[in-house]
């Protein structure tokens, strides 16, 4: 076999191989070599690894503890928060709504004496009303009261009859008439046996009325009551209490009496603001030790 002649190879076939009959005439084709992209080495990839049975449960886990944690300390922050400063965190002042008593519900055995210096409570439902040390002086026959007078308060004032309204509820003097008195009329008049009423107010929108300082009367504080028949019926305080409306001492003030007593009844405790009335009544309790003539009296 011998070397193809300079220039024939490539192209054309080697020199002294046979032509192909079914190539066509003319030069051989040029025959342009291929090139290839060089190979560059790729780095090794690591496989992935293989999950871990329960990693999923064991984050959550994580998560929910942390999360915990994180609650407890809050709670604690805040309860030295409200421990280091109780005003800061205290419940709005409700004093104006708030009953007045001696003892979270307790009720005292008997009717306190009053005056400066004593707390008015109530006294329990079976307690009797209070009486003076002095001997009960003997009932009058009924005759209709004019004026009331309380030497220790200052207070001279005249007398009006009063009755109950639709509600069944004792009437109260007009509001625009603050030195007026009320006497119910269907009890007993002042100076006949049994208990008789008279109701004041203690103040009114502007002023205060006829009964602000019936608070001050104690044990032994003398009362007048002028009637119309010229007789003066000298009571003596036994005992004063400060009572709620909503247990009112029906029994205690209306209750039949053997003697000539006297009440005494104004507003008193804590004002509601909502309502616009005393939460509480202020009873004065007395019994009648003395009688005199109008012309001994002035």
């Amino acid at each position: 076999m011998t070397m193809p002649p300079a220039g024939q190879y490539p192209p054309g076939p080697p020199h002294g191989a046979p032509i192909d009959p079914n190539l066509p005439a003319g030069p051989p084709p040029v025959l342009q070599p291929v090139v290839l992209p060089p190979v560059v080495p790729q780095a090794p990839v690591p496989p992935e690894p293989e999950p871990v049975a329960g990693s999923a449960s064991l984050a959550l886990r994580g998560v929910l503890l942390f999360a915990a944690v994180a609650g407890i300390i809050t709670v604690i922050i805040g309860v030295i928060s409200v421990v280091s400063s109780p005003e800061e965190y205290a419940a709005p002042d409700r004093s104006t709504i708030r009953l007045q008593r001696e003892e979270p519900g307790g009720l005292a055995p008997s009717v306190g004496p009053g005056g400066p210096g004593e707390p008015l409570t109530q006294a329990a439902a079976t307690a009797p009303p209070p009486v003076p040390a002095e001997p009960p002086a003997a009932p009058l026959q009924p005759a209709t009261p004019k004026r009331l007078i309380i030497p220790k308060l200052g207070v001279d004032a005249p007398i009006i009859s009063v009755g109950t309204d639709r509600n069944g509820e004792l009437e109260s003097p007009p509001m625009d008439e603050p030195n007026l008195v009320g006497w119910y009329r269907g009890g007993p008049t002042p100076g006949q046996a049994g208990p008789a009423v008279l109701l004041g107010h203690k103040d009114t929108r502007t002023r205060s009325a006829v009964f602000s300082r019936l608070h001050e009367l104690r044990y032994g504080d003398r009362i007048e009551v002028v009637r119309m028949d010229g007789t003066v019926a000298v009571f003596t305080v036994g005992g004063v209490e400060q009572a709620s409306k909503d247990t009112f001492p029906t029994e205690r003030v209306y209750g039949r009496t053997e003697y000539a007593e006297l009440r005494l009844i104004t507003c008193g405790g804590v004002y509601n603001r909502v309502s616009g009335h005393y939460l509480d009544n202020v009873i004065v309790y007395a019994r009648m030790t003395a009688t005199e003539r109008v012309d001994r009296a002035s």
